[in-house]
C-alpha cells in the first residue's frame, strides 16, 4: 500500500513540474537587432545607421574610413608601456619602456601602501591599577519565570 502511495506521489509529482512553465532567459524572450543590415542598394548599414565598407569600417558618403584609429602613429613618442618588462615568449625579449609613475598626491594618504586595506589596530588601553569595585553576588530563592503547572 505505501509503494502504491508513493507511485502515485511521485507520478503527480512530475505531471505538477512538467506543467509547470519555468523562466525563459533574457536572451530568449528579448530579440536584439543585428550588428548590421542590407539596404535596398545591398550596401551594409550598422545599427547607428552608419554605412560599412568590405571591411567592416564605417565609411562616409564619399567612400572613406571614419573613426579609425591608427594606434602606431597615436602612440608615437611615449615611453610608458604597461607591459614594460614582462617576458614575451613570442618575441623572445622583454618589452620595452617603462611602468607610468602615479599622478601628484597618489602617494600619500588614505589607501596608500602596503596594507592599506588592512584595519588599523586600536591603541593599547592601559590596565587599571586598582581592580574595579565588585558587586555582591544575589541572594535567595531564584524566581521562576513561568509559573509551576
Amino acid at each position: 500500500m505505501a509503494s502504491s502511495i508513493r507511485v502515485v506521489a511521485a507520478a503527480l509529482s512530475a505531471v505538477c513540474l512538467g506543467a509547470c512553465a519555468l523562466p525563459a532567459p533574457d536572451y530568449k524572450v528579448l530579440q536584439y537587432p543585428a550588428p548590421y543590415r542590407k539596404d535596398a542598394g545591398g550596401a551594409a548599414i550598422d545599427n547607428e545607421d552608419m554605412k560599412l565598407d568590405a571591411e567592416g569600417y564605417r565609411v562616409d558618403k564619399k567612400g572613406n574610413q571614419i573613426e579609425t584609429v591608427d594606434i602606431p602613429v597615436k602612440t608615437a613618442g611615449q615611453a610608458s608601456n604597461a607591459m614594460a618588462g614582462f617576458y614575451i615568449s613570442s618575441t623572445g625579449e622583454h618589452a620595452p619602456g617603462r611602468v607610468m609613475t602615479p599622478s601628484e598626491g597618489a602617494a600619500a594618504g588614505a589607501g596608500y601602501g602596503p596594507g592599506s586595506a588592512t584595519v588599523t589596530p586600536a591603541p593599547d588601553i592601559p590596565t587599571p591599577a586598582a581592580p574595579m569595585s565588585t558587586v555582591p553576588g544575589a541572594t535567595g530563592q531564584p524566581v521562576p519565570l513561568a509559573p509551576p503547572k
